[in-house]
């Protein structure tokens, strides 16, 4: 838990130790710096307090904006969100953590989603393509939806389409043995065990198309 001083405007972080697989620590303080942690379960301790300087910082969330540039409230929260997604993702990206196996291939392509993680009130899906083929692949779109079954006589399958709040870094063509690493944004939500979540890449002028279930355990259990 963490607790402030209102008095001398001081932060206190105490952390319940428990054993477990690793996890996040973001952390923003008072002027918009952001500083990202993994905490990881330790029976014994080398080092009891850490104090944090402030060139640990992975980025603000508040951009500096001159007087002279006008913009609206909204477009100032919306900035600040954008930079914010773009700053978490990077990290993400750079932290290799994987969640499970989960991957599916088609013709030299392979598609594997890495990890699945929850923070703030949204889920960062890491996604990797890798074009172990001879030839380029243009991508014409990279979809991801939830499928639900429909009980009854005449069984049928109800696809709702997920909208990305923020994409990072999703190319538009991979080159012939290159692999690929970008990050979608989504409003989080969780799905029962007769639902799937369908990530659907698709080939711009070609049939290299691919669908990679995900089970409903990986959305409802992120990292």
């Amino acid at each position: 838990m963490f607790t402030y001083n209102r008095e001398r405007q001081q932060y206190f972080g105490l952390l319940q130790a428990k054993p477990g697989k690793e996890s996040n620590l973001l952390v923003i303080n008072k002027n918009g710096s952001i500083f990202s942690y993994i905490v990881r379960y330790r029976e014994q301790l080398s080092t009891l307090n850490y104090f944090v300087p402030k060139s640990g910082s992975i980025g603000n969330e508040k951009p500096i904006i001159t007087d002279s540039t006008k913009v609206s409230g909204l477009e100032k929260e919306g900035g600040n969100r954008t930079y914010y997604y773009q700053e978490f993702c990077s990290y993400l990206l750079a932290r290799r953590q994987k969640i499970g196996s989960i991957k599916t291939r088609n013709e030299g392509i392979v598609l594997s989603v890495e990890n699945i993680v929850f923070d703030r009130e949204e889920l960062y899906f890491v996604i990797q393509i890798e074009n172990r083929s001879t030839l380029d692949y243009d991508l014409n779109f990279l979809d991801l939806s939830v499928r639900t079954r429909q009980k009854g006589k005449k069984k049928s399958l109800q696809t709702l389409y997920q909208k990305p709040l923020f994409i990072y870094d999703r190319p538009s063509k991979i080159a012939e043995n290159e692999t690929v690493r970008l990050v979608y944004v989504l409003p989080k939500f969780s799905i029962g065990n007769d639902r799937r979540a369908l990530l659907e890449l698709n080939e711009k002028n070609g049939e290299r198309n691919l669908q990679l279930k995900v089970s409903h355990r990986y959305i409802d259990n992120p990292n």
